[in-house]
């Protein structure tokens, strides 16, 4: 008696990473939506982190390592582009006095590039420490 009916090693088993990466884009809108800075940042992770799983899941990288430092990258430029463009002038006095008091579209895109940041030590990180066991 077969104790699994109707299953057979020909079907493909289901992915968890879809539910996942709507998980994370589902946080981080509604984190940047209200400006909730804990809910944007995880949920950017969480987005960021499960793309990069579903990439590697289907073979179209062999570690997550560079696919977590490129978009890293991409939300530290895009962050930091965002937060930029608020200020009248770039200096660090300028931007500690909008990070403490902070507009909407500013503190939006400190999340971005805090995230982003964090991503990409991940990323670079994941690749020494990975190098270092083998």
């Amino acid at each position: 008696m077969d104790e699994q009916p109707g299953l057979s090693d020909q079907y493909r088993m289901s992915s968890p990473w879809p539910i996942i990466v709507v998980l994370g884009l589902v946080f981080s809108e509604l984190g940047l939506l209200f400006n909730v800075f804990p809910v944007a940042v995880g949920g950017l992770l969480l987005f960021v982190g499960s793309v990069a799983g579903i990439l590697l899941e289907s073979g179209y990288a062999q570690r997550p390592w560079n696919v977590l430092l490129g978009f890293g990258v991409v939300l530290v430029v895009l962050g930091g582009a965002l937060t930029a463009t608020q200020l009248d002038a770039v200096s660090v006095d300028a931007l500690v006095g909008v990070l403490t008091q902070p507009n909407g579209i500013v503190g939006r895109g400190a999340e971005m590039l805090i995230a982003g940041v964090v991503v990409a030590v991940a990323g670079a990180g994941g690749r020494f420490v990975e190098a270092g066991s083998a």
